[in-house]
């Protein structure tokens, strides 16, 4: 009896030191063991290993994945001393097991430092660019000045690449910034986004103010230069109708010159050809004149106007007379 109670003890005792003395490594893991505080191995690779028993060596596991970083949103000025609050997220790699566990520790610790590098990082990329860069877009503007909106009264957003461009300049100065630590983290920042970037809430009243007055300060100017450029073209064009006119006016007096010499040319030359013929003519036209009017005319009777009612006969025979002759 006594010798099935220490082979059992014995059999317990190697299960207690066969489990202490054996670890597994998930794939998605990295162990560091360390003995008495000093690093023992690094394993990277998945499967089972040993170790010493009864907690000689101690196994830290840490994820070899892609590890997020939360940084709390903090308050930065920009180029144009605009208060933004700027919300932040990273990712971050295990690079080094050995350097991180004597460095960082715990993923936590991490996240913590390196979130404190990337706002630090960022604070400086900010302030070196405005409002607009760092969105990342700019407001659409009319012809006045005023922003463009769609169907539901938003804004319209014109997308640029300005945002990426300081994210990446961030993610190089942080790269930058844990390259000269001594001794290295043994860890790598792999990329930067910001989830939020917006005015605080005590002053984006103020600020849409400002944008409101900017956006009527550009509206009025918009309006002066407008109207000044339609005083251009208007007076432009009065001059232009003026010269149009005097051009039109020159031309019609030099045509109606020319029109009435040549009805003057012919109208001489057919009194040229029959003076007596013309004679009787403007006397009709006369008659037509005074006979058909209620009007009383005092003429003498040997006026040269009656001669063609004295003597019908006698002027009718001269004219048709000298109108043959002056046919032949």
């Amino acid at each position: 009896m006594r010798n099935l109670i220490i082979v059992g003890a014995i059999i317990i005792l190697a299960l207690i030191t066969l489990t202490t003395s054996l670890y597994v490594v998930d794939e998605t893991e990295q162990v560091v063991v360390t003995r008495f505080g000093d690093v023992r191995s690094v394993r990277t690779e998945p499967g089972l290993y040993v170790k010493a028993p009864f907690g000689v060596d101690a196994v830290t596991s840490y994820d070899k994945r892609l590890l997020r970083i939360d940084a709390p949103p903090e308050r930065f000025l920009d180029a144009d001393i605009n208060i933004l609050e700027i919300d932040v997220y990273g990712r971050f790699r295990i690079s080094d097991p050995r350097q991180f566990l004597q460095t960082l520790n715990t993923e936590e610790n991490a996240r913590r430092v390196l979130a404190q590098r990337i706002n630090s990082s960022l604070r400086a990329k900010v302030a070196e660019r405005s409002r607009e860069q760092i969105i990342g877009g700019n407001v659409v503007l009319d012809q006045l000045g005023n922003p463009v909106t769609d169907a539901e009264g938003n804004s319209r957003v014109q997308s640029t690449n300005s945002r990426t461009e300081m994210l990446d300049d961030v993610i190089a100065a942080v790269q930058a910034n844990l390259a000269q630590e001594s001794p290295p983290f043994g860890a790598e920042v792999i990329d930067i986004r910001i989830k939020r970037a917006d005015f605080p809430v005590e002053v984006a009243g103020r600020i849409f103010e400002r944008m409101r007055s900017d956006r009527e300060k550009i509206s009025r100017r918009l309006r002066a230069e407008g109207e000044e450029e339609a005083r251009t073209r208007r007076a432009a064009a009065d001059r232009e109708v003026e010269v149009i006119l005097a051009v039109a006016d020159r031309d019609a007096n030099r045509l109606r010159g020319d029109g009435e010499g040549q009805a003057i040319a012919i109208l001489a030359e057919a009194l040229n050809k029959d003076p007596d013929f013309f004679s009787f003519r403007r006397s009709l036209d006369a008659y037509k004149k005074f006979l058909n009017q209620n009007t009383t005319v005092i003429l003498s009777s040997d006026a040269e106007i009656f001669k063609f009612l004295q003597s019908p006969g006698q002027g009718a025979s001269e004219t048709a007379g000298s109108g043959a002759a002056g046919t032949q």
